[in-house]
């Protein structure tokens, strides 16, 4: 397993996750010298508003039941938006956002509002992507005093125009999708040029409490899962972080023992050459409700 490298996503989606998962990660990656990307909801934690989308998504309910989401997110989380009022993360909690870059992991923006943009991207107009992926820049300026030069969309929900609106930022790389390997994404007939770096394998929200898996088997079926070369990991602060904590621990405590690296998305990177065009398209993937964008066929 030597030529082995995970590369570790982390997604911060909500108030309590940046404020109690963060830190806990930081942690327990610190234990291992592990590195990891981490990926920061900015603006206002809107996540009871994600309830809705029980009526809206097929499998919804069925994969919140199953992952015990509920409990992991905590009861005020799953009411802020409609009954509580939505709390700004970013504003709330500069100086640890800025720790996690301290400790020599990479940072980047995940949003400005999670649920609104996971919900509604498809049908948003250019100016209103556009004012999303500002309002999150300028918020991720003023904490970390430089600009950001990696984005991952919440919920892998992408479109022709967040696509060309990165593009324009000027930015290193994203992971915006899932998939098999890193690639320039072409969508819509268009080819754009911030490199993708998908995730590779299922979070554990999609896998847990499926053929058996429980959060004790988890680091197995990742160890059991992994290919050489570059294997890219999403965990979530509200996760890994909090609800399963124990079990990221026993992964992060396996690969070290099996020597296997884990790095940031930036190191993942540096080390891919010649990254191919491939065909990104928005579909469904098991264990997940609504569509992802998905690494399709390379571009001949």
């Amino acid at each position: 397993m030597s030529d082995t490298i995970v590369a570790l996503k982390v997604d911060v989606d909500t108030f309590v996750g940046t404020r109690d998962g963060v830190p806990a990660l930081l942690e327990d990656l610190g234990r291992f010298a592990a590195r990891a990307t981490f990926y920061f909801s900015l603006g206002p934690d809107n996540s009871g508003k994600a309830l809705r989308r029980i009526f809206t998504r097929k499998g919804f309910l069925q994969k919140q039941l199953r992952s015990k989401a509920p409990s992991a997110y905590g009861l005020r989380t799953m009411l802020y938006g409609t009954l509580l009022p939505a709390p700004m993360i970013g504003a709330s909690f500069p100086e640890p956002l800025r720790r996690v870059e301290r400790q020599g992991h990479e940072v980047g923006i995940h949003c400005w509002d999670h649920v609104r943009w996971h919900d509604y991207l498809p049908r948003f107009s250019r100016s209103e992507t556009a004012g999303e992926l500002e309002r999150a820049a300028n918020q991720f300026i003023e904490i970390f005093g430089h600009a950001a030069l990696t984005i991952a969309a919440p919920g892998w929900t992408v479109s022709p125009d967040s696509l060309e609106l990165q593009d324009a930022m000027g930015l290193s790389h994203c992971s915006d999708s899932r998939g098999r390997h890193p690639f320039y994404p072409v969508m819509g007939g268009r080819r754009y040029a911030t490199l993708q770096i998908p995730t590779t394998l299922p979070t554990a929200d999609e896998i847990l409490g499926q053929n058996g898996i429980s959060p004790a088997t988890l680091p197995d079926y990742y160890l059991d899962s992994l290919q050489e070369g570059l294997n890219v990991l999403t965990v979530h602060a509200e996760m890994e972080g909090g609800a399963i904590r124990p079990s990221f621990v026993a992964l992060l405590e396996r690969l070290a023992a099996r020597g296997i690296r884990c790095v940031t998305l930036r190191e993942a990177a540096e080390l891919i050459r010649n990254a191919p065009d491939c065909h990104l398209y928005m579909g469904e993937l098991p264990g997940r409700a609504g569509q992802v964008a998905l690494q399709g066929e390379v571009v001949s």
